[in-house]
């Protein structure tokens, strides 16, 4: 087993790119883990959670909620869990984002670890030990920083992935490359979703690049103080509609990110819009959306990048350069507006 470890402020974490879920036994002691999933994840790999003990929870965004986590824990406690216990999450960025945050306040805090099964999992929502849950319409309004013990990698649960997973997925990459990797930029330009899909070297390469590439952002920033903002690229708008028109993450993300390229025209000089639009139309990701302006800005002014009147907002210089900007929230209520 290859094992690269990665140093954060106060802990560190073991990346085991392309093994397998058997290797998870050499990680954790099988009779103190549980592990948690959901039911698409198991019912598709029922036979590779044969002998651990392991809680499926429904699937969706929706139950990235206060009552799941209480539900979990219930759980936790009738397995009579306690602080030697390790938690691992299987399954894409809900089921990160439930096990990272049961396992930070249960018992006051337990060892985990994740296997990302999805795209997005793989190269961002398990990455750099943001967990937590939604309050209403409100994204990722409750949680913690906590890095996990390990991730572990197993691509072949990438073969019952549904398309439109495969693009929520490639919405975050995409972003990767437009904040911080032109040359990745342009492998996506010559490539497709199809490419990806049929080469399993490709997508490897592909996502160990861009866990890399976050992973190296995060250690720089791990609380969100400067650079790891870059990483909110198409967020701040993608989240304010994400929940309000029920879209996927990598949908939402992606409308986020056409408009911040035009707000990055009027503030930064940005030129490359129509490059940056026709990679997301090329991996199926809608571009604009109509939607009603205001409501979406009395959601984004509750953004967690919000200081006092100010919004850190992520813009373009260009392609492979993003910079944070202060702008106003009166400025950037006009913006949207005018969008």
């Amino acid at each position: 087993m290859t094992k690269r470890t990665y140093k954060f402020s106060n802990t560190s974490t073991d990346f085991y790119l392309a093994n397998g879920i058997s290797h998870l036994k050499k990680i954790t002691d099988i009779k103190a883990t549980v592990l948690i999933t959901d039911e698409h994840v198991y019912n598709a790999h029922t036979k590779r959670f044969k002998g651990w003990d392991t809680i499926v929870l429904k699937p969706g965004e929706e139950f990235k909620i206060q009552e799941t986590v209480d539900a979990v824990v219930e759980q936790l406690i009738a397995m009579e869990a306690d602080r030697k216990t390790t938690l691992v999450g299987v399954g894409g960025g809900v089921i990160t984002d439930i096990t990272g945050y049961v396992a930070s306040v249960y018992m006051r805090g337990l060892r985990f670890g994740f296997i990302p099964t999805s795209v997005l999992a793989l190269v961002d929502a398990s990455i750099g030990g943001k967990n937590g849950i939604d309050v209403g319409v409100y994204k990722n309004m409750v949680g913690v920083i906590r890095q996990p013990a390990f991730i572990l990698h197993d691509m072949v649960f990438l073969n019952s992935l549904p398309q439109v997973e495969w693009e929520n997925g490639f919405a975050e990459i995409i972003k990767h490359a437009c904040i911080k990797d032109a040359k990745m930029f342009a492998e996506l330009e010559k490539n497709s979703l199809k490419t990806y899909r049929g080469k399993q070297k490709l997508i490897c390469d592909l996502v160990q690049k861009n866990a890399l590439l976050k992973t190296k952002v995060v250690q720089k920033d791990e609380f969100e103080k400067g650079e790891r903002r870059l990483l909110n690229f198409g967020h701040t708008l993608g989240h304010a509609l994400e929940n309000q028109y029920e879209l996927s993450h990598g949908q939402a993300i992606a409308i986020g990110m056409t408009y911040a390229c035009h707000i990055s025209e009027q503030l930064c000089g940005f030129k490359q819009t129509d490059k940056v639009i026709s990679v997301l139309e090329k991996y199926n990701l809608p571009t604009y959306a109509a939607f009603d302006k205001q409501k979406v800005f009395d959601v984004l002014k509750m953004d967690k990048k919000r200081e006092k009147k100010e919004m850190n907002y992520v813009l373009l210089e260009k392609i492979g350069k993003g910079v944070v900007k202060s702008i106003s929230l009166k400025q950037l209520e006009k913006i949207i507006q005018g969008l």
